[in-house]
């Protein structure tokens, strides 16, 4: 009998702990699945919803505030997602905000992130839509690091063989570097330069100030007024040279020299048109 009172005691107690397991179970499933609060509806559509599943957290600022309990495929290009979202946070979630699909982790579980909005003071309602941001997928992440990747290979490949040709050619860069004598003439000629530069400051500075004719010349306003007084004067001179020429033509006494000197300047162009024409002739008939 005392056997029989033992085992069915040690039976109710393993019953016992087994059904406070089972329940505390349901309850923290039921507290993580929502099901035992108060809870509204949310829905976001996307393109793809890159390995979410039902049951996936849903994140507000970081803090799990529901779960995905949907997803309806509606065409090929359209996927509408079910949240179930706790009450208390409905009033942190306004109708601008976005809902995007991220990871938990490197390679952890898919999770929908809603984004809180800025502009809007209005709280979202229930079964209200919101609005949505597509996800980067690591397959376009994994093409974009292999492009890098290959950019890299190209560049350090260029870097090398730009180098060899540093250390090894025979251009002007590649001589600076290796090339003494080269470097030293390079040297000299910048030397020279700057010698060549202090002269020329020295040349203007004395142009500047100095008191020579050319100095004068370009920083003196009476001595140009004189310069261009002169030079208008030599002006007039010639024009006056040139009527006394013409004048001179016209005496009784000269005319005969200068009509001589016409006929012999006539005569010359005369003989240099005829022996250019034969030229010419004896180029158009060809020697027999």
């Amino acid at each position: 009998m005392n056997k029989d009172t033992e085992s069915n005691w040690k039976l109710g107690m393993f019953v016992i702990i087994g059904l406070l397991l089972s329940i505390l179970t349901i309850y923290f499933i039921g507290k993580q699945q929502n099901l035992f609060g108060s809870t509204i509806h949310l829905k976001s559509q996307f393109k793809t919803v890159s390995g979410l599943k039902v049951g996936n957290n849903v994140r507000f600022s970081g803090i799990n505030v529901g779960t995905v309990d949907e997803i309806e495929l509606v065409t090929d290009s359209c996927v509408v997602v079910g949240l179930m979202i706790r009450k208390e946070v409905q009033k942190f979630i306004k109708t601008d905000a976005i809902a995007s699909i991220g990871s938990d982790g490197l390679m952890g579980d898919k999770v929908l992130t809603i984004s809180p909005g800025n502009l809007s003071n209005k709280i979202i309602k229930d079964n209200n839509f919101i609005a949505s941001k597509s996800s980067i997928e690591m397959e376009d992440l994994m093409k974009s690091v292999k492009t890098s990747v290959d950019n890299a290979g190209i560049i350090t490949t260029q870097l090398a063989k730009f180098t060899y040709n540093m250390n090894n050619g025979n251009g002007s860069l590649s001589k600076l570097m290796t090339d003494k004598e080269f470097a030293n003439s390079l040297k000299n000629t910048l030397a020279n330069l700057e010698i060549s530069s202090k002269e020329f400051a020295e040349f203007t500075t004395k142009m500047n100030n100095g008191k020579g004719v050319l100095s004068k010349l370009v920083s003196d306003e009476k001595l140009g007024i004189k310069l261009d007084s002169t030079m208008s004067n030599l002006e007039s001179g010639t024009k006056g040279l040139s009527e006394n020429m013409e004048a001179a033509k016209e005496n009784f006494l000269l005319k005969g020299y200068f009509n001589k000197k016409k006929k012999a300047e006539a005569k010359k162009q005369e003989e240099l048109k005829k022996k250019n024409n034969s030229k010419k002739s004896e180029e158009i008939i060809p020697k027999k």
